[in-house]
């Protein structure tokens, strides 16, 4: 694993919001990956997340517009907590050190991860925001996206508004169909040169989660599979969102309270 980062490598990505690394996995790496992964996927049998009965092309609260949406991609949410194989994969410290690194912070928390595949002729994923989504307020969240096919301008490959989180909020906008709809709340970025990151397979990304990005449509007969986790820095609160959490954890929470469950948001790194 190609986990050493450099201080350039750094200053990009707090430059631009995002930074891609290339080669990240082995072969031998990218192969294993493959395999956990699908493996998990197959078990889960299209069930959205652990303790929400909501399965992939059903209405999950967050877009009214199932049929659309549900042809953007495919989305499985905590693979790590239903499967072992995954588990070892996503707990990986050394992914948690580049996380740490990137962000400027001393711990990182698992938030969710998420296999998110298109299918062949998917829509594109309008530009959009992740933090806001999320159940804490942090200017720092990041995530990993992982190629496990090519990703390429034809497949729906990433495409990034670089600086744009130095200037976005936290008020939670959605994702629409439009891919300008973002412009109606952020107009100052309309101006702003985007930028696409096609990767290999065994690249990957990460980006702050209050960086504009989005993917565009896959124009292939073939997939477009990523396996991705979102990162929360270690000493994080609740802010009332719940997002992914279990309904039984959420009821338990107040805003304002410690998201330091090992079990639902496993610390991976410390300093």
């Amino acid at each position: 694993m190609n986990y050493e980062l450099t201080e350039q490598q750094v200053k990009s990505y707090r430059d631009n919001g995002f930074l891609v690394i290339e080669n990240f996995l082995s072969p031998e790496e990218l192969e294993d990956w493959r395999a956990k992964v699908m493996a998990a996927v197959k078990e889960r049998a299209g069930v959205k997340m652990p303790g929400k009965d909501v399965k992939i092309g059903e209405d999950d609260g967050i877009n009214e517009d199932t049929e659309y949406f549900g042809k953007v991609f495919d989305q499985l949410i905590n693979l790590w907590q239903t499967n072992e194989g995954v588990k070892k994969l996503m707990l990986d410290p050394r992914i948690g050190q580049m996380a740490a690194k990137l962000a400027g912070v001393d711990g990182i928390r698992i938030w969710h991860d998420q296999a998110l595949f298109k299918r062949p002729w998917a829509n594109p994923t309008a530009w959009h925001l992740d933090t806001p989504f999320w159940s804490f307020t942090d200017r720092n969240a990041l995530s990993i996206w992982v190629a496990l096919d090519d990703a390429t301008l034809e497949n729906g490959c990433l495409y990034f508004l670089p600086g744009s989180y130095r200037i976005t909020r936290f008020d939670n906008v959605g994702i629409g169909k439009n891919m300008d709809g973002i412009f109606t709340v952020y107009p100052e970025l309309v101006k702003v040169k985007s930028v696409s990151a096609p990767m290999k397979a065994g690249s990957c990304s990460f980006h702050n989660g209050l960086t504009v990005h989005g993917a565009g449509a896959n124009m292939t007969s073939g997939h477009r599979r990523a396996m991705t986790c979102a990162y929360m820095p270690d000493g994080n609160v609740y802010n009332g969102e719940p997002n992914v959490l279990p309904d039984a954890y959420v009821k338990k929470l107040a805003i304002g309270d410690p998201l330091n469950n090992d079990a639902q948001n496993p610390l991976i790194y410390h300093k």
